[in-house]
């Protein structure tokens, strides 16, 4: 429990911050679910207003310092190659819908292409 005048101030505006912070990720979220529904759906024209909806979305949140910028640009470029990835198997005569979410990833940081140690620590067996 925090006795100062400034410690509780601190609270409080950590209340605010952290509701404010929240608010922005749902914003993101729900900016991503309607790409992939787009996506899915295979309406590429559709896919792509919406792509440049998160992407003006997640450069505003990275601005403000709630996402870090790399964690920004990363979803767009990710975003990015499934919306490329849509239109050439669209180009190609498929489906949208075989395009899946991790679609052109390698297999770097994964615990078998590591040689059994897990992502950011050492094996134990």
């Amino acid at each position: 429990m925090a006795h100062s005048l400034s410690a509780k101030k601190r609270v409080r505006q950590n209340i605010k911050r952290r509701a404010l912070n929240r608010f922005r990720k749902e914003q993101i979220k729900d900016s991503e679910k309607a790409f992939a529904a787009a996506l899915a759906t295979g309406d590429v024209g559709k896919a792509e207003t919406d792509l440049r909806t998160v992407a003006k979305r997640l450069d505003k949140v990275a601005a403000k310092g709630t996402i870090h910028k790399n964690t920004a640009a990363r979803k767009r470029s990710r975003l990015a190659r499934r919306l490329n990835a849509a239109r050439a198997t669209l180009a190609a005569g498929g489906k949208a819908t075989s395009v899946v979410k991790g679609a052109g990833k390698g297999t770097k940081g994964t615990k078998s292409a590591r040689g059994g140690k897990a992502k950011g620590g050492t094996a134990t067996a």
